[in-house]
């Protein structure tokens, strides 16, 4: 709690350092433009170097369906203080975040106009990866290995929960403070188990050429099934200039759409347009995760209340966040019907 709110002061005065005004706001208009037709601007801010869970941006952009909006949108990396903090000092409108990160926000007794607005993908991939010759076939199997942890509460809570579950000793886990950043290396050397995102980290490993074992969190605790990563909007800016926060996510679906039907294509576009990322890494990730962005629902984007609720409600029921009303930092109605 006392690492949350440290960070939640971090990130709040980091907000006030800016005005908090949408920047590149557009009147309605009946094009989604300007009154004279010239295109509404929009800074998207991703949440990282980009990937494949930002390809959807990348070929609505190459494939013309943002100008087609009306729109031009300019894509960013994101500051150190992060995505979230500029979507809420107006510096953006629209970014990437997750939804385990943004719960101090709604905590905050300083009000951030953040919430999400559409999933990237349907369920949580993250689970722990590790050697197959490590035999960690289940959570119980990490006790006695050595598990890379980042230190947060949150993250520890979960990898205790977990272990727990499966009949395992969180006490007997050999917690090695480490941010990994090449897994296939930390895999051979001193790190047993590592958590990872399996689109991008264990597509590493494949194309590595690792066998490995996977579990995935969602399959032990169905609470840890939260939406991983979101799209998050500047609330006032959209309450503001709602058509426009229509067209961009429709907009958006189009390009996260065509990812779904045309993943090597997609892949393709998305290094065309950055083109420091690893062909092959790209394409393998791509054909994954095309199964992954609407899962089994119809609508691409939609939120489940339930889930989204069902993983606050566990935070706060294991003193790891202050109570969030049901409902609160999200809102399906700017997604395309």
């Amino acid at each position: 709690m006392k690492l949350l709110k440290k960070m939640m002061s971090a990130l709040l005065m980091a907000v006030m350092t800016f005005t908090l005004c949408a920047c590149g706001t557009n009147t309605e208009s009946g094009n989604n433009g300007s009154a004279d037709g010239e295109l509404t601007e929009i800074t998207f801010v991703l949440d990282w170097t980009p990937n494949t869970n930002h390809t959807g941006l990348y070929v609505a952009q190459n494939l013309g369906y943002y100008e087609a909006a009306g729109l031009k949108v300019t894509i960013v990396q994101p500051p150190e203080d992060g995505a979230t903090t500029m979507v809420a000092s107006g510096q953006a409108q629209f970014g990437v975040d997750f939804q385990d990160y943004l719960a101090p926000v709604f905590t905050s007794e300083d009000e951030m106009p953040v919430e999400a607005v559409a999933a990237i993908i349907q369920h949580n991939t993250s689970g722990i990866i590790s050697l197959k010759e490590d035999g960690i076939t289940s959570p119980a199997g990490m006790e006695g290995k050595n598990y890379a942890t980042w230190g947060l509460p949150v993250e520890q809570a979960m990898i205790e929960n977990i272990v727990e579950v499966d009949g395992g000793n969180y006490a007997n886990v050999n917690l090695i403070p480490e941010y990994v950043t090449d897994v296939p290396s930390a895999l051979q050397q001193d790190i047993d188990a590592v958590w990872v995102y399996y689109a991008w980290d264990g597509i590493s490993t494949e194309q590595a050429g690792l066998e490995t074992n996977m579990f995935y969190f969602k399959d032990i605790t169905p609470e840890f099934d939260y939406y991983s990563p979101v799209i998050i909007g500047n609330t006032e800016w959209m309450e503001a200039n709602p058509e426009i926060a229509k067209a961009f996510l429709d907009a958006t679906r189009q390009g996260y759409e065509y990812a779904i039907a045309n993943p090597e294509t997609a892949a393709a576009i998305l290094c065309e347009e950055v083109p420091e990322l690893d062909v092959e890494m790209v394409e393998r990730s791509q054909i994954w995760l095309a199964d992954q962005y609407k899962a089994e629902v119809e609508q691409w984007g939609y939120i489940d209340p339930e889930r989204w609720d069902a993983f606050y409600t566990w935070l706060y029921e294991n003193g790891l966040s202050e109570e969030i009303p049901a409902g609160t930092g999200f809102t399906n109605e700017y997604l395309s019907q």
